[in-house]
């Protein structure tokens, strides 16, 4: 982080006091003047520290590799790539479709390779941005060429449709039923679009996001969301064993909405007011947040859980709970992850 002397005096003041809500906006305006933006500083600043609001997109484009430039010109040269086998999407200058550029699927996000290639200079910055904005433009007008998207269709869906093509999972025909990764890709774009306003930004943000979870944590990804609801299981056990018991005595416990919990990371069940502070974690490393958030929905909503005796009931609730008490939870949750597993010194 920045020396102590950088930083607002006050925050280190409500820091020992417990307000871990105070926004350093100083702070995090000190790291973004450096004229290499450090990567890991921003991550352990946002695992730290709630990110400013009217900061918030440049940090995670940052981290997602959005303004990487070595990245931004790579993919500019993807037509010159081979075509990948099982690909079916359409490498359009073989379908003989004329005036659509040649996009080849590549298998591995470039966005994972952003660790290993100098952090973005800040003159780069409006550079990167008409390259993605060009990339944008071309896959649009190409999924339109081949009708494949059209003035009704609703912008979510367009996002996806560019993500298929481009990831080269691009169905046959636009009437083809979604995949469950289909399905949750449009969860996370439709939380997305009410947090970025920019429709480029907003594509972008999220496709380098599904990558991140897909492609990061691709490896461990099954065991992760395995291990995820015994990690639910054991916290929950650990700040109220009486409600873990209710929840198997209804056989809840292996009913509970853990793919809207850790698969969707809660788009569709918070507020996007309050899913942009989990998703800060999120995206700077911490995907364990997530099982605290879960563990302080119940906790929060103990009482109307301990009235439910069936794990539909229970399930149904939980798919929907009120809203008014999301900001809280959130808050809560974060202390509960300080509380467990400390306060993050580097990113994890």
């Amino acid at each position: 982080m920045t020396d102590d002397s950088q930083r607002n005096f006050r925050s280190v003041y409500y820091e020992k006091v417990g307000f871990r809500g105070v926004e350093e906006k100083k702070s995090l305006e000190i790291l973004l003047k450096d004229d290499r933006l450090d990567i890991e500083k921003l991550c352990t600043f946002s695992q730290r520290f709630p990110l400013p609001s009217m900061y918030r997109a440049l940090v995670w484009k940052v981290l997602l590799g959005f303004l990487c430039v070595a990245l931004a010109v790579l993919e500019r040269c993807r037509p010159s790539w081979p075509r990948t086998q099982k690909s079916t999407c359409l490498c359009l200058p073989s379908a003989g479709i004329k005036g659509v550029p040649h996009y080849c699927p590549v298998k591995q996000s470039l966005c994972t390779l952003r660790r290993g290639i100098l952090p973005p200079h800040h003159d780069s910055h409006a550079q990167v941005m008409a390259y993605r904005k060009d990339q944008y433009c071309d896959v649009l007008h190409a999924l339109t060429v081949v009708r494949f998207i059209g003035d009704a269709t609703p912008q979510v869906e367009v996002y996806l449709r560019m993500y298929q093509l481009e990831s080269g999972k691009l169905p046959r025909s636009p009437s083809f039923p979604l995949e469950p990764e289909d399905e949750v890709f449009l969860a996370i774009a439709k939380a997305m679009e009410e947090m970025v306003e920019d429709s480029v930004d907003c594509y972008w943000i999220t496709r380098c996001f599904v990558k991140q979870l897909n492609n990061k944590y691709r490896d461990s990804l099954p065991l992760l969301l395995l291990l995820m609801p015994k990690a639910f299981e054991q916290y929950l056990n650990l700040e109220d064993g009486r409600l873990l018991s209710h929840l198997k005595t209804c056989s809840a416990l292996s009913k509970l909405p853990y793919d809207l919990w850790f698969k969707r990371c809660f788009a569709g069940c918070l507020p996007e007011s309050s899913l942009q502070r989990v998703w800060d974690k999120v995206i700077s490393g911490s995907c364990k947040i997530l099982v605290f958030v879960a563990v302080e929905i119940l906790l929060t909503f103990k009482i109307k859980v301990m009235a439910l005796n069936s794990a539909e009931k229970i399930t149904q609730f939980l798919e929907s709970i009120p809203q008014d008490s999301s900001d809280a939870i959130v808050s809560k949750a974060i202390d509960l992850w300080h509380k467990h597993c400390g306060t993050p010194v580097h990113s994890a």
